[in-house]
């Protein structure tokens, strides 16, 4: 198993190490005896996880380790890692509460797109998909917001709304792109 690929592993594993993280820090702040080392467990994890999403990457190109593996779990670990967090500090109880559009438009966003793909697939088997920079940049944006609300920094709010218009925006094009290959299909449907 390739360098890039373990680490992409890393990553998925490191999941569940941060949801206990959180919830246990949630259930702090519910009783009012929250222990601040668990925060900042929950973030140096967070924030492990998110910097090993970039280095995996680089460790492919760099070294030409791409394989069919990596292209399959790094979009999980992605996804899981960011749906799994924003879902964890909605829910818990921590000092900033996300607004309840901002799970609902990541979810829905990341539904749309599976949807899609799934449409796709089934009419063409020749699924072209390709990450957008804006998809890249909206991914960035949800990390940032992520790590912005868990730090307790200023304007944690506008760090959510920043993300949120990549978020919309990248899945405005996501769904452009796929009518466009939609309507290059010569499916009777």
């Amino acid at each position: 198993m390739k360098l890039a690929n373990q680490i992409t592993i890393g990553r998925i594993l490191l999941i569940p190490v941060f949801v206990l993280f959180c919830v246990y820090y949630g259930q702090g702040v519910e009783a009012g005896q929250p222990e601040e080392w668990e925060r900042w467990a929950a973030i140096i994890t967070f924030l492990v996880a998110s910097v090993s999403d970039g280095l995996d990457g680089w460790i492919a190109r760099h070294w030409n380790q791409r394989s069919r593996l990596g292209t399959i779990l790094d979009p999980i670990a992605d996804k899981g890692l960011l749906l799994t967090a924003i879902i964890t500090l909605s829910l818990s109880k921590w000092t900033y509460a996300f607004p309840v559009w901002f799970p609902v438009l990541v979810i829905a966003r990341d539904a749309v797109i599976l949807l899609g793909c799934g449409v796709l697939y089934h009419l063409d088997q020749k699924l072209e998909l390709r990450v957008s920079w804006l998809g890249k940049t909206a991914t960035a944006a949800q990390m940032i917001a992520l790590a912005w609300v868990m730090l307790q920094l200023p304007h944690s709010l506008l760090s959510v709304y920043v993300a949120g218009f990549f978020t919309l925006a990248s899945g405005a094009v996501y769904v452009s792109r796929g009518i466009r290959q939609l309507r290059l299909h010569d499916h009777p449907h």
